[in-house]
């Protein structure tokens, strides 16, 4: 397997082009499965699921479709984006438990840093609950969302996949209604008083990683 980090920030129709060249080798049997971390320069993402009237500021940033599920995301700078090539073939074609497995990762990823992840049933992504902070109007414990997940699958390999909030500038959510979700808000691991860098995020990654899915190769 490959685990890939590039530096910088990577354009997202460089990063579309490589995961589906990617994704097709894999599935030919010709390349070897692939983790890629990266920084996006500051977009949003429509899935398939995406409401139009979910893009308050479509103006803001550019807007790229996707072939992922879900909808409106944001991309940026201080964000942790992770794309998944991974073959379910030989990993059992079940979908459900892979995304449980993404789930499971993020959060065990999260718990390096003495963070609770919370998986929300209705609501995709893993969410840190805030109880200092007043009840939403439902009565519910404040929350904030601080990782994404959407993948998509061709001939059962993945591509897509996770992203985590490192310190992004959260301002930059106002212009979509994030995975059309309205009374929850967003975090980071900054955000939350953690002095986390990249390369901490990342090396929580890999460990978390590889006691999920196995050895990195």
């Amino acid at each position: 397997m490959d685990w890939k980090i590039t530096e910088g920030l990577t354009s997202y129709e460089e990063a579309t082009a490589y995961m589906e060249a990617r994704a097709d080798a894999i599935a030919k049997g010709e390349a070897e499965e692939c983790i890629w971390l990266l920084e996006h320069p500051p977009l949003y993402t429509a899935g398939t699921s995406a409401r139009i009237d979910d893009l308050k500021q479509p103006d803001r940033f550019p807007v790229f479709t996707t072939k992922r599920g879900g909808q409106y995301t944001y991309h940026g700078p201080g964000q942790r984006v992770v794309y998944v090539m991974l073959d379910l073939n030989k990993r059992g074609k079940d979908v459900r438990r892979f995304v449980q497995d993404l789930e499971g990762w993020v959060i065990d990823t999260l718990a390096a840093f003495n963070l609770t992840g919370h998986i929300r049933c209705g609501r995709v992504g893993v969410w840190i609950e805030r109880p200092n902070r007043l009840r939403t109007t439902s009565g519910s414990v404040a929350e904030d969302k601080i990782a994404a997940i959407g993948i998509r699958l061709r001939k059962w390999v993945s591509f897509h996949g996770i992203s985590i909030n490192v310190e992004p500038d959260l301002s930059h959510f106002d212009g979509i209604v994030p995975c059309g979700i309205t009374e929850y808000g967003v975090t980071s691991l900054v955000d939350l008083g953690l002095p986390v860098t990249m390369d901490d995020l990342d090396v929580a990654l890999r460990h978390a990683f590889e006691a999920r899915f196995g050895p990195i190769a």
